[in-house]
């Protein structure tokens, strides 16, 4: 690595470690914050196919960076669907700074905070001037602001001058702001607007995890005195492999009353509609969020049908149709229809029968499941709902006749019985004692002649002895042998030399014998 003669080279890892190594580190563009180029494209005003790239920009990467544009006002839908730069957007790509800092620069000059926006953007670019660069001088970055005021040293030099570069950067006049910002909030509101999705609140008072306004998890890999911060936004976060959260390296606390101020625009109303677990009923609430936190609730006593059958549709998606009056018979109904229209799907052709699958039913809920929630207010009402006479409106005439004659519910067999078929394997499963086929000479089948079923041969009983789909081949292969155990267990019980002749039975013996 950069030696001019030969020399030794000394590897500081294993032979192991050396076979694992990848040939060569994965190109940056992979792997990193794409919002910067995606404010220059759209500078430009081309899309990433347009170009000639080594590597592609991934695709979920750089939709990701195109959403956080449009979080911080830099991109707006145009009226054929594609992006298009706002005013506010342009002038952040006029800042020499990723996209997050330029927002932040250009909302703190508004307010008339820039000077502070400038130091912090600052802090937040150059190396950290607390503790020589390391991570270790505890996460708050009004400690690093307040030393940036007053410290000394090279590194703190290097940041004042960037600083001062920012500051001289932002045009126009200053805004006028409210004078209600003292620094921290004014620190807090400026780490807001740069990394709205970085709010975090605590999960447990005094604990040192967090959820994120994106619904992600960060914690303190150490304890630190921002522990005490019910509500944080993080400016540096970081994870090394094999740990699920992300650590916390940079952060300063935030006053939730800055969401009634200047920090406004980022809260949202929500009515959401959800059940009490304990109780089984139905609650109502108007949420105030930042993203996935809730600020603030309120009970809406009021709700409407539409609303509250709404709500139900949601909880049935949650839980799954299990929490419907589900019965073996109407799955097995489910699996016939099922079979029908897989058979008519595996020769190539359309279909009349309707997918009933649960994914299926889950996606047209609103079509078959809806109308009916009109008397349900707590959970055990779903298991009264006429869940046969809902699913029989998706299968129209004459389906239903149809059904029972290509998957019937039962078939006869050569005894007279009529035995019921199990759907919910596939093939189909026919299970039979064996002394009730005598003189069938071919397995059954179904579905018009285009489904042979399974047969579960039974002894007398009913314990499985042999399971075919050939019935022809067990009559001339096995059935010789199994007759002869069957006889030794079974030696009152019909046993014929010729089961193709043989008179099929449902008792001991034909009778008369």
């Amino acid at each position: 690595a950069g030696r001019l003669e030969p020399g030794v080279c000394y590897r500081l890892w294993s032979e192991d470690q050396h076979a694992q190594l990848a040939a060569y580190g994965e190109a940056e563009i992979l792997q990193a914050d794409l919002a910067g180029v995606a404010l220059q494209l759209a500078r430009w005003g081309v899309e990433p196919d347009e170009l000639a790239w080594l590597d592609r920009p991934p695709a979920a990467a750089y939709a990701q960076a195109q959403a956080l544009l449009e979080r911080l006002g830099a991109l707006q839908h145009n009226e054929h669907g594609g992006w298009q730069l706002t005013r506010h957007g342009q002038a952040m790509a006029e800042l020499p700074a990723h996209p997050r800092l330029a927002h932040m620069l250009l909302r703190g000059h508004g307010l008339g905070i820039g000077a502070l926006a400038a130091d912090v953007a600052a802090l937040l670019v150059e190396r950290d001037i607390q503790s020589g660069g390391q991570r270790s001088g505890g996460a708050d970055l009004a400690l690093r602001l307040h030393q940036l005021q007053s410290g000394r040293g090279a590194a703190v030099q290097r940041v004042r001058q960037l600083a001062r570069q920012f500051r001289g950067l932002l045009r126009g006049a200053p805004g006028q702001g409210d004078g209600a910002l003292d620094e921290q909030h004014a620190l807090a509101t400026l780490l807001a607007f740069a990394y709205p999705d970085r709010v975090a609140r605590q999960r447990r008072e005094g604990g040192g995890g967090y959820r994120l306004a994106n619904g992600r998890a960060a914690l303190f890999g150490e304890p630190d005195a921002l522990m005490k911060e019910p509500w944080l936004v993080i400016a540096e976060l970081g994870s090394h492999q094999g740990q699920r959260e992300e650590r916390i390296y940079r952060a300063v606390a935030l006053d939730p009353a800055l969401f009634d101020g200047p920090l406004a625009e980022q809260v949202f109303l929500r009515d959401e509609l959800e059940w009490d677990e304990c109780e089984g009923v139905l609650r109502a609430e108007r949420q105030r969020r930042i993203g996935e936190l809730v600020l603030s609730r309120e009970p809406l006593p009021n709700l409407d049908d539409d609303a509250r059958a709404r709500a139900l549709l949601g909880l049935v998606r949650r839980k799954g149709l299990e929490l419907l009056a589900w019965t073996p018979e109407l799955r097995q109904w489910q699996a016939r229809i099922g079979l029908l229209r897989q058979l008519d799907l595996d020769a190539g052709n359309s279909s009349d029968w309707p997918d009933v699958s649960d994914a299926a039913l889950l996606e047209r809920l609103d079509d078959w499941l809806l109308p009916y929630l009109g008397k349900v207010s707590r959970l055990a009402h779903f298991a009264k709902l006429d869940l046969a006479g809902m699913l029989a409106t998706l299968l129209p005439w004459p389906l239903p006749q149809r059904l029972d004659e290509q998957a019937p519910v039962a078939v006869s067999v050569p005894s007279g019985s009529r035995i019921r078929l199990d759907y919910s394997e596939q093939p189909p499963v026919l299970a039979v004692r064996l002394q009730e086929l005598f003189g069938l000479a071919d397995t059954p089948r179904i579905a018009g002649g285009r489904q042979v079923v399974k047969l579960h041969l039974l002894s007398p009983a009913r314990r499985p002895v042999q399971v075919t789909q050939d019935l022809a081949s067990f009559w001339a292969n096995t059935y010789a042998e199994v007759k002869k155990d069957l006889k030794g267990r079974y030696p009152k019980h019909y046993w014929p030399d010729d089961p193709l002749i043989a008179e099929p039975t449902a008792r001991a013996k034909p009778r008369g014998q």
